[in-house]
């Protein structure tokens, strides 16, 4: 299957990072990823499907009751976009803020790079 990179932001950030159940994060992320894939975080590189279900995992048990809300509309670039967000307890001001941005090949990430922003 292949999707819109608008879709595929916005999926990564609601169905993969800001998922609890780890059987529906790892189906999104064979959905959603090509097979090699690779995550860059300011703590690392994630290569493959496994590996970013693992740190997805790790991440998202860190602060399992935080939701992730965009704060603009994907943006999108050929094969790349990038969407701003930030996250939190709903109803409690946003703890962080950040920028994913892809690079999408066959409608599917191939990369994302998490860059961490400045709270407003």
């Amino acid at each position: 299957m292949s999707f819109s990179i608008p879709t595929l932001l916005l999926r990564n950030l609601h169905d993969v990072f800001g998922e609890n159940d780890p059987a529906r994060r790892r189906a999104a992320i064979d959905e959603l990823f090509t097979e090699d894939c690779v995550f860059h975080e300011p703590q690392g590189v994630h290569r493959g499907r496994d590996e970013i279900d693992r740190i997805a995992g790790i991440i998202r048990a860190t602060h399992p009751d935080f939701r992730y809300q965009p704060t603009a509309e994907p943006e999108e670039l050929g094969d790349s976009g990038r969407v701003q967000w930030v996250s939190g307890r709903p109803g409690m001001a946003p703890a962080y803020a950040g920028t994913d941005f892809i690079i999408a090949r066959e409608g599917r990430i191939a990369a994302v790079y998490l860059f961490f922003d400045k709270l407003a």
